[in-house]
């Protein structure tokens, strides 16, 4: 795994560090499309502009499973998904086409429990405005 840290390692990171800040493209009405297609969430707020108007929206919005996926890259770009122990996360704030998305993790602690490593992590999804758009943790055990 190509990191800042190399092979992600316990004794390497300190509380304190971040991950290399995943950037997505800006959301689009195809990306909302060929995600609802791949997941089978086919709620009309997230396609049907008619629809998102008449719930009192300006458009379409985007998944939120969809943000909370990016935020769940940005960990299993750095370790495989088997290290991952838990990830949660809070939406925050509705995302529209057009947000760029940009996913930031911050190592908030470290310790060892019944002979594993664990490292949590506390993740942010942001857009181009900063507006936080979902905020959660994730912890990994690493060797």
């Amino acid at each position: 795994m190509n990191t800042p840290f190399g092979t992600p390692r316990y004794d390497s990171l300190q509380v304190g560090d971040h991950l290399p800040t995943l950037t997505m493209p800006a959301i689009t009405r195809h990306a909302l499309a060929v995600y609802c297609g791949a997941s089978g969430d086919h709620n009309p707020v997230h396609v049907d502009i008619d629809f998102a108007r008449a719930s009192g929206l300006d458009d379409v919005i985007a998944n939120g499973m969809l943000v909370m996926s990016y935020t769940g890259r940005v960990i299993t770009d750095w370790v495989p998904q088997s290290a991952i122990r838990a990830l949660d996360t809070r939406f925050k704030a509705v995302t529209r086409i057009g947000d760029e998305l940009t996913v930031s993790a911050e190592v908030i602690e470290k310790r060892e429990e019944d002979g594993r490593r664990l490292v949590r992590m506390a993740l942010e999804a942001r857009d181009q405005h900063g507006e936080v758009k979902t905020a959660g943790h994730a912890l990994v055990e690493l060797p």
